[in-house]
């Protein structure tokens, strides 16, 4: 199960990440996970929130640039190694990270990671064969 990512490319400028956190409230859209990376003159938020494709639309419509990726969420024992549990399925299999991000879970004792594969239909089905729970779009919508 893939989820949708948004980008969303910032000037890095005072404010520009309060606009686009404004707007995506008053429309009531519910950011699931965050990252923002950085450079001197611009920054990429990312992040998964409960409507991808009518939020990405949203920000279009008020001038910013987004765009949608797929990414893969699952489900890590939210414990001292467990991020290097999975990392090690990903390595002895030649599936390669491209970046990652993580939060922990509300109602359980559990984190989830978002990964960005090179190759993501061949990441799900190992982390599957693996028993590694693998986060679909509802689940991401009732945390």
């Amino acid at each position: 199960m893939k989820l949708t990512q948004i980008s969303i490319f910032l000037e890095n400028r005072k404010g520009r990440l309060f606009d686009v956190c404004s707007l995506l409230g008053k429309n009531k859209v519910n950011i699931r996970a965050l990252t923002v990376a950085e450079s001197e003159q611009f920054g990429i938020l990312r992040i998964v929130v409960d409507k991808p494709e009518a939020t990405a639309a949203l920000l279009k419509k008020h001038g910013f640039v987004a765009s949608l990726t797929d990414i893969v969420a699952v489900e890590v024992a939210d414990k001292p190694g467990g991020l290097a549990d999975i990392l090690k399925v990903l390595s002895v299999s030649d599936i390669n990270v491209e970046y990652m991000y993580g939060f922990v879970e509300r109602k359980s004792d559990k984190a989830i990671l978002v990964f960005r594969f090179d190759e993501p239909d061949k990441a799900i089905v190992l982390l599957k064969k693996k028993k590694i729970k693998v986060i679909g779009r509802k689940e991401i919508g009732d945390l």
